[in-house]
């Protein structure tokens, strides 16, 4: 559910909100959905007909508020023809506003999103301003707001937009990113917009429905462990891998959004922290397997999507390690095993699954993985130079002992819901509310 500072109530209009499909009575339908999008003045707004597209193409409605500086990037031309709407700028529109269009417009909303979202409007959302029409629809609004920002890596990291920035999330603003990658301005890190498709999935996703007492996971805790870990050699070195933590933090906010309580145990990675979720930050594999014990007896489901050191050098030199011989030998002993220490360590049966995440015969090791470990599902993908880490996209195949399930390529915050959602069927279908255990596990690994 996108939070409003208003009305916890404001999201009720569009409660069957989601991805399409179905699986059954739980599984969210597409529905209509009314979202005013504001499109402000940052290079970012050439991607917003293909945003209007990808909304549309969900099911949703779209009227657009453009900020004058917005103009410079984009046409009004443009953006009418392919939402099929007038466009709306001017506050002070004598036709418009003689019917108090800016209110209407606030009722109208289901959904306020803005993107991008430069600094200046994050800054005059936190003061309250109201100088434009789409500040003043956004206080004259009970719908959820979303805003995606888009700036320049250092501003994004300046104190002032980030003290904005947690205004705004305290409020209950649901940011949508940013990315981290090249940017118009030749340099590189945080503070691309998501990609259209990206901001589509959530906007129209079940995040519109679950409340406290209402979605999927509702009553329910989740622990969720993410990103990779670092093993240190010494001070300055360490072992780690590839992952970014994308698809495991994907997870955490994909079960918040379904009524979870959701504590999110995470390696080092360079991502902003879910919404509504508790964070715990860790580095190494001994640090996550101490976190994820102090927790896991809180917890109804717990989701290992962390890609945790095998192995870790039996001891860390105390001083820089100087290159002073032609070779030189690391040992590694074996790092504690999570998993196994949950699903094999604690009494019961868990409904347990497994991710396997191979380079090749995916199927073949991942189906050997099910029987070896007696999961009851695992999920499988490929991984490599061109796929799985450090990607925003995924594949991935889901198998249980009388089924299985393709995933075909989707952005990774899609494909979280569509994987929470499935075990979220599977879990009911074979344990039930009468001989659900105490604890659920799910390893995922990027």
């Amino acid at each position: 559910m996108f939070p409003t500072a208003q009305s916890p109530q404001a999201a009720k209009s569009v409660r069957n909100a989601g991805f399409g499909g179905n699986r059954g009575e739980q599984r969210a339908k597409l529905v209509v959905v009314n979202i005013v999008l504001g499109i402000t003045g940052g290079i970012a707004a050439y991607k917003t007909p293909d945003l209007v597209r990808r909304l549309r193409a969900r099911g949703a409605d779209v009227q657009i508020v453009m900020t004058r500086s917005a103009e410079e990037f984009v046409t009004e031309t443009a953006l009418q023809a392919v939402s099929g709407k007038p466009i709306r700028s001017n506050l002070w529109d004598k036709e418009a506003e003689a019917s108090m269009s800016h209110i209407e417009l606030a009722r109208w909303a289901d959904v306020v999103l803005i993107a991008p979202a430069t600094a200046e409007i994050m800054a005059r959302l936190a003061s309250g301003a109201a100088a434009d029409l789409l500040t003043t629809i956004c206080l004259a609004t009970e719908a959820p707001l979303a805003i995606a920002p888009a700036m320049n890596h250092v501003m994004w990291d300046n104190q002032a937009v980030q003290a904005n920035r947690q205004t705004l999330a305290d409020r209950g603003v649901t940011i949508l990113g940013p990315d981290y990658g090249s940017q118009a301005c030749g340099e590189t890190g945080a503070g691309r917009m998501l990609e259209p498709e990206e901001i589509a999935a959530i906007v129209c996703g079940p995040e519109l429905a679950a409340t406290a007492d209402e979605g999927l996971l509702a009553g329910k805790t989740v622990l969720v462990t993410a990103g990779p870990t670092r093993e240190p050699i010494d001070p300055v070195r360490y072992i780690t891998n590839r992952s970014s933590g994308k698809m495991g933090y994907a997870i955490a906010g994909a079960a918040a959004s379904h009524g979870a309580k959701v504590i999110l145990v995470s390696g080092p990675v360079s991502l902003d922290e879910p919404a509504r979720v508790e964070v715990i930050h860790v580095k190494t594999a001994e640090q996550m397997y101490a976190a994820t014990h102090d927790r896991i007896d809180e917890v109804d489901i717990f989701i290992a999507a962390a890609a945790v050191s095998d192995y870790r050098p039996a001891r860390c030199v105390e001083h820089k390690i100087k290159k002073n011989e032609e070779q030189m030998t690391i040992e590694l002993v074996r790092s504690r095993d999570i998993l196994a220490s949950v699903a094999g360590g604690l009494d019961g049966a868990p409904f347990t699954v497994g991710f396997a995440a191979e380079t090749d015969r995916v199927r073949e090791y991942a189906l050997g993985k099910l029987d070896d470990k007696n999961l009851d599902m695992i999920v499988a993908n490929r991984v490599g130079d061109e796929c799985g880490f450090d990607a925003d996209h995924n594949t991935v195949e889901i198998f249980w002992r009388d089924g299985e399930q393709s995933f075909p390529t989707a952005a990774k915050t899609e494909l979280a819901h569509q994987i929470v959602e499935l075990i979220a069927e599977r879990f009911e279908a074979t344990r039930g509310a009468a001989t659900r255990p105490e604890l659920t596990i799910v390893s995922l690994k990027e």
